[in-house]
């Protein structure tokens, strides 16, 4: 989770993402954020987020977005 929190503090620094669990409803990630967090979640934890995984229900918090790349890397 640690690693996950600093991919995200690198690519949008001015979030709380220990609190916030509106991270895509409030927009504080675009779609550029977007693509640059998948990107490094998949260099990072080898996984594939595949674009049916890009919804707002695994971007609105870090604990989302967390438990989603534990969920690909039990499939992979």
């Amino acid at each position: 989770m640690e690693e996950l929190l600093n991919i995200l503090e690198e690519i949008q620094p001015d979030a709380d993402y220990e609190t916030c669990d509106t991270l895509i409803d409030d927009g504080i990630l675009d779609s550029f954020a977007i693509l640059s967090i998948v990107s490094e979640l998949e260099d990072a934890f080898g996984v594939q987020v595949t674009p049916a995984e890009i919804i707002p229900e695994n971007f609105n918090s870090a604990q989302a977005l967390w438990e989603m790349v534990q969920r690909l890397q039990e499939e992979n």
